[in-house]
């Protein structure tokens, strides 16, 4: 659109009526209340989620125990081996890794009751 057709759109514009003046009281109140409703959708949308699923990932990392077959976020398969503090022993084909438990994606399979007796 060219700058003829903007002042012609704006030509369209009723005038502004003579003695009103918006009340800036009136137009505080209505910014904060759009920002406070963007804040709650902000945090149903997008901060509540985030939190719910780090409470689901340490939930995890909590009952973390040998015998149980996980993914890491590198995509590494294997075994856990044994639980420590900070880190994890995971068994992959030959090879034994020591991860941080962070790194532990997700429990594909639990150890069954009786792997974790003998």
């Amino acid at each position: 659109m060219n700058l003829n057709g903007l002042v012609a759109l704006l030509g369209f514009a009723p005038p502004p009526q003579a003695g009103t003046v918006p009340n800036p009281t009136g137009q505080l109140i209505q910014m904060l209340w759009t920002f406070a409703i963007l804040g709650v959708v902000f945090y149903f949308v997008l901060i509540r989620p985030q939190q719910k699923k780090t409470k689901e990932h340490a939930d995890l990392l909590k009952t973390l125990k040998p015998g149980d077959k996980v993914v890491t976020t590198s995509g590494i398969l294997g075994v856990v081996v044994g639980v420590k503090d900070k880190s994890v022993s995971i068994r992959s084909a030959d090879s034994k890794l020591d991860v941080i438990k962070s790194a532990i994606a997700e429990i594909t399979e639990r150890a069954s009751a009786s792997s974790s007796q003998s």
